[in-house]
């Protein structure tokens, strides 16, 4: 997934506390540390503001593109430190073998120019799998430029779920377990005519791989086999030669050592401190003589005949035959005949096969059933909680809206899914008098954006809630402040402010009545020099907060007017 401007960036680990970003980009490198409460990122448009972000979703396991790296660079890094003392990181660490730092989590990826790249952990080698497996602790993305998107069916479900605390890990597993019998019972129902000739199919493949009399890791032992005959003049040259200068030979190895050896025994009699070394001695004797009958019994037993090299070639060209037809391994031709072997027998036994799996088919629907009924229970009853909720909050953003989160759905067969057999619809009336629709078709594109911060904020709640240790949860938004202005603009910043009294906030935002709710504020400059364009990312002080604000307030000229509304901004909402 390629990330652009405007986003919603959720980061489960609770802080961000630094992100450091080296030649991606325009950016050569900039290191931003992070504080708690409202962090603001301004700047004038096409600065690299949400640059940044898309750098940090490298971070978790977004797909990388060599084209990223700065121009005359080799290589462009990404990385950040993270407070997370999370069992489940924890968890995640340990199953891929890396060692957890003491309430960090440190992440660093590597670009290169070649398309090749580098993934770190807690400073030691991992892969962007590994990065995968955290995201789901670390992060989830809405992308603002995406809004409607975030209504669809999976999605309206997912935000719902997440509310009320629901993993579908239970019906997920069950639905599939229902869905493979299924699929073995409409298999050997299929019509006659299509299982005469799957059965002929099948009993052709079966004999093919039967008659090859194929044994595991028999294709490995073949090949070295060939290595050795191929080079039979050679290979039998190295092995009595070594046989010869180890042991058969006058001046041998074993001779010298035996020579060696005497004279160490009789200096052990005068000083006892070469006993242990004689001892070593007397076992190099042992272990070359041992080795000497290897290589003699080698050299013995090699067949160099061209006949053999002919039936060891014309057996791997049948394991190869047969590789390109059932599987990349000789392993997966061998799990291929047995899962042909099961299939066949199932034919045959088919009435019985079948009485056995409808049993287990009706076993497998309870169990799915009586698990996504529990979960369609919590999802109305969150539904019901979490509208008022969200209604309240949209309210707050400077909107007069009735909303409603409408559940739907029955439990027949027709309408299972692995998440459950629900439908989940968000409704909204912007103007009073005016009928519910749905929100991705009524709301405008400021509107959206409200409400999703609204949903946002709400979820949020929830997870505080069913999962006490995600209170100080950090948030990241790219310009939630798209479509929106004056009063709104002030509604919104008040919310993110209030919300970064329990979580630490960072924000891209456009809008001086946002900005000008920061606890940290942070300025993203472009700048040239000797032809090269770079971008900037520095903290600001009071008076600095005071001029970038009024820049916003005003355009490109900072005039008095616009240096007192920005003191009175900042006054208004320290």
């Amino acid at each position: 997934m390629i990330f652009s401007p405007g986003k919603l960036l959720l980061i489960g680990c609770r802080v961000l506390r630094e992100l450091r970003v080296e030649n991606y980009a325009v950016i050569d490198n900039v290191a931003v540390e992070f504080g708690p409460g409202l962090n603001l990122l301004t700047g004038e448009t096409g600065a690299g503001k949400s640059i940044l972000i898309d750098a940090l979703a490298l971070l978790l396991g977004e797909k990388a593109y060599s084209e990223v790296v700065r121009h005359g660079a080799e290589k462009a890094t990404v990385s950040a430190v993270f407070d997370a003392e999370d069992p489940a990181i924890t968890a995640i660490l340990e199953e891929n073998g890396l060692d957890a730092e003491a309430g960090d989590l440190i992440l660093r990826r590597d670009i290169a120019t070649n398309g090749k790249g580098r993934v770190f952990v807690n400073n030691q080698p991992a892969t962007v799998g590994v990065l995968k497996a955290l995201a789901p602790r670390l992060a989830v993305v809405h992308a603002q430029n995406q809004s409607v998107m975030i209504f669809d069916p999976p999605e309206r479900l997912a935000l719902l779920d997440a509310a009320a605390g629901i993993s579908l890990e239970g019906v997920t597993s069950a639905y599939a377990e229902w869905k493979h019998i299924a699929d073995r019972i409409s298999d050997l129902e299929k019509g006659e005519q299509e299982k005469a000739r799957l059965v002929d199919l099948w009993k052709f493949q079966l004999k093919e791989i039967h008659d090859a009399g194929l044994a595991a890791g028999e294709d490995q032992k073949l090949e070295s086999e060939k290595r050795v005959l191929a080079n039979s003049e050679r290979v039998f040259a190295s092995a009595t030669g070594a046989f010869n200068d180890l042991y058969d030979a006058e001046d041998s190895a074993l001779a010298r050592i035996g020579t060696a050896a005497r004279h160490l025994e009789d200096l052990a009699r005068f000083n006892e401190s070469f006993k242990e070394a004689a001892a070593q001695l007397a076992n190099a004797r042992v272990t070359i003589e041992d080795l000497s009958t290897t290589l003699r019994d080698f050299a013995d037993g090699m067949d160099a005949s061209p006949e053999r090299l002919a039936e060891v070639e014309d057996r791997l060209a049948l394991i190869d035959r047969l590789r390109r037809k059932y599987g990349k391994t000789l392993d997966d031709v061998l799990a291929f005949e047995q899962d042909v072997a099961g299939r066949l027998n199932d034919i045959e036994n088919k009435d019985e096969v079948l009485a056995t799996l409808r049993k287990q088919l009706a076993t497998a629907a309870n169990k799915y059933l009586d698990l996504a009924r529990q979960v369609s229970r919590r999802r109305y009853e969150m539904a019901r909680k979490l509208e008022k909720t969200v209604e309240a909050e949209i309210n707050d953003l400077a909107m007069k809206v009735k909303f409603q989160i409408e559940v739907s759905g029955a439990d027949e067969e027709g309408n299972w899914t692995a998440s459950g057999f629900d439908h989940v619809a968000y409704l909204i009336s912007t103007n009073p008098g005016e009928p519910m629709g749905p929100i991705e078709h009524i709301a405008s594109g400021g509107e959206l954006s409200r409400v999703m911060l609204a949903l946002k904020a709400s979820i949020e709640a929830g997870r505080v809630q069913h999962k006490g240790d995600d209170a100080e949860r950090s948030l990241v938004f790219d310009e939630i402040d798209i479509g929106i202005g004056g009063r709104a603009a002030d509604a919104v910043g008040k919310k993110l402010k209030s919300l970064s009294r329990t979580k630490q906030v960072l924000c891209i935002t456009h809008l001086p009545q946002i900005a000008s709710f920061a606890d940290r504020h942070f300025l993203i400059e472009k700048h040239e020099a000797a032809g090269r364009t770079r971008t900037t990312v520095r903290p600001l002080d009071a008076n600095e907060r005071r001029q970038e604000i009024a820049r916003m307030l005003s355009g490109a000229k900072v005039t008095e007017a616009s240096l007192k509304n920005a003191e009175q901004l900042l006054k208004a909402n320290a």
